[in-house]
């Protein structure tokens, strides 16, 4: 028998008639959406849905006949900006098709933001209301290292490169909280936006919102953020099962593959985590990795393939990713820039420092207006156990030549091995600005000018010329096939998106070798890196 998906269910519209099927879908938004399942076994384990998953349910809903409308049931998101924008426009696209309610029993920033392309926003009476509009904090761990006897070496160019900072600073310097404010603004500005639109308001009155205080629905509807206090049951009546329903929304999903194979279309390529060399793989879990890895060998592979491929007329890069090695990004920029098919870059939520560099020489290139983007600058660091070493009675000898030892966290670094470092990381800035003039079609001394190691909102990107458009993974797939002169429904697949299960790293009694299990990057010390530490609130 056919099973609908836990996160959907079919219900009766108040005015059904008797002896009459469902007629509308009860849709839940909960959790994380990535956007391509880059683990099955994970996903399976934890339940969790794709963004691409999620997609594609959306259009079989808006293509099914009985179906009159959608109660989306929002709550408990764990979304970034650009994800939750991204969920808006699939949203906004099936409400050009059916009747769409949105339902939120949490009304947040991203909830709003979620439903900002709906006419009907629906909560509760009862709704726990939270509208206080954006901010940022990020755990800086210098004194807390230096009490334990671990310093930190934090090379970087430029002054906006913050990196390593929360590993070597006690506080956050002026650099870093003026770029974060500055995004913070943009981000503030783009939600106003998208939620004033639908619901034809005054930007001017939604920034007041945002110092108002609400705490209850009767406030949001006198607000204009929602269009009726209501329970979901007033608006539709939920049904155990219908099975000839369910079964034409689940049976497409069966022949979708053999369908993008033989027919023109156009290939995703997803770097996705810290982009390292070799395959990709799991890496530590966040807060204290970095989570998946995107392996350069991997996404080259996938290119190359997509190139290779006769009915693959248009590629699509989805970068969801704060950069790595800096070698590893060169290598995927250089795979771009030499395709002869167009290459369209869509970015995810962060796409800076190395995940700038690998999209730098596409043809076209998408941001959401709350992706974090540019950080165009090199770190190279370390951390340096002299005085941990000391006060626990590990002795670390030295025997060869000194420099050979440059990533050794037994000391930090002498006089020659920072001069050597520095020249290192200005010969692989000097290189990435090139990469960014000649695929922005800017001067280098434009490219150095914004880039300075400074992170912008997707919406500051344009302005700057560091992106062409504003949208998401389905605006970039719309230009893709205008690129490459196929038709509007031309059919998309995935390519290269498989990452190995992390393996367990290995704790010894020496703390160098544990950090050393930590670091994702192997030997490579140079980094075009974007720390993804930082908390958007």
């Amino acid at each position: 028998m056919a099973r609908l998906p836990e996160r959907l269910r079919l219900a009766l519209s108040p005015d059904h008639a008797d002896g009459a099927g469902p007629d509308w879908v009860v849709l839940d938004l909960h959790g994380g959406y990535p956007t391509h399942r880059t683990a099955p076994l994970q996903a399976m384990l934890q339940r969790t849905e794709s963004f691409e998953a999620l997609a594609d349910r959306l259009d079989r809903i808006g293509k099914a006949s009985w179906v009159r409308g959608v109660l989306v049931r929002v709550g408990g998101l764990t979304v970034g900006l650009a994800t939750a924008h991204a969920l808006g426009a699939l949203l906004g696209r099936l409400a050009g098709k059916k009747r769409v309610v949105g339902y939120l029993p949490q009304v947040s920033m991203r909830s709003l933001l979620v439903t900002a392309a709906l006419e009907e926003v629906v909560a509760p009476e009862s709704a726990e209301v939270s509208v206080p509009g954006f901010a940022a904090e990020q755990l800086y761990l210098g004194s807390f290292l230096g009490r334990h006897g671990i310093a930190f070496e934090n090379l970087r160019i430029r002054e906006y490169k913050s990196a390593l900072t929360r590993f070597s600073d006690d506080r956050m310097d002026e650099y870093n909280r003026e770029q974060l404010t500055a995004y913070l603004d943009s981000a503030e500005t783009g939600w106003v936006r998208e939620v004033a639109r639908t619901r034809r308001l005054d930007e001017a009155r939604m920034r007041a919102v945002l110092d108002a205080d609400l705490t209850n629905a009767a406030q949001l509807l006198d607000a204009g953020l929602i269009t009726r206090i209501a329970y979901d049951d007033e608006i539709v009546t939920p049904v155990d099962q219908h099975w000839g329903r369910a079964l034409e929304l689940i049976r497409p999903q069966l022949s979708a593959k053999k369908l993008t194979r033989k027919a023109d279309g156009v290939a995703i390529v997803p770097v996705i985590g810290a982009i390292v060399s070799g395959r990709s793989r799991g890496g530590p879990p966040m807060p204290f990795g970095t989570g998946p890895l995107a392996g350069a060998d991997t996404v080259v592979a996938a290119l190359r393939k997509a190139h290779r491929d006769e009915h693959t007329k248009a590629i699509v890069l989805f970068v969801d990713s704060g950069g790595g090695s800096a070698l590893a990004s060169d290598l995927i920029c250089r795979a771009v820039a030499r395709s002869d098919k167009p290459v369209v870059a869509v970015m995810g939520e962060v796409a800076g420092s190395g995940g700038y560099y690998v999209l730098a020489q596409a043809r076209h290139v998408v941001a959401s207006p709350f992706t974090i983007t540019g950080s165009i600058g090199v770190v190279v660091g370390k951390p340096v156990l002299t005085q941990f070493n000391e006060r626990h009675g590990l002795n670390p000898e030295l025997v060869g030549r000194e420099k050979a030892l440059f990533a050794s966290p037994a000391r930090g670094f002498s006089d020659d091995e920072r001069a050597w470092a520095e020249k290192m990381m200005r010969e692989v800035y000097d290189r990435f600005v090139d990469r960014v003039a000649r695929g922005r079609r800017l001067t280098a001394a434009r490219v150095d000018e914004i880039g300075r190691g400074r992170i912008w909102s997707g919406e500051d990107a344009l302005e700057l010329g560091l992106v062409d458009e504003l949208g998401d993974l389905e605006t970039g797939l719309v230009v893709a096939r205008r690129l490459a002169g196929l038709p509007e429904d031309a059919p998309v697949r995935t390519v290269g998106a498989g990452f190995s299960l992390p393996g367990t790293p290995t704790f010894a009694k020496d703390p160098a070798a544990a950090l050393a299990a930590l670091w994702p990057f192997g030997q490579e010390r140079v980094l075009t890196w974007l720390d993804r530490s930082v908390t958007i609130r």
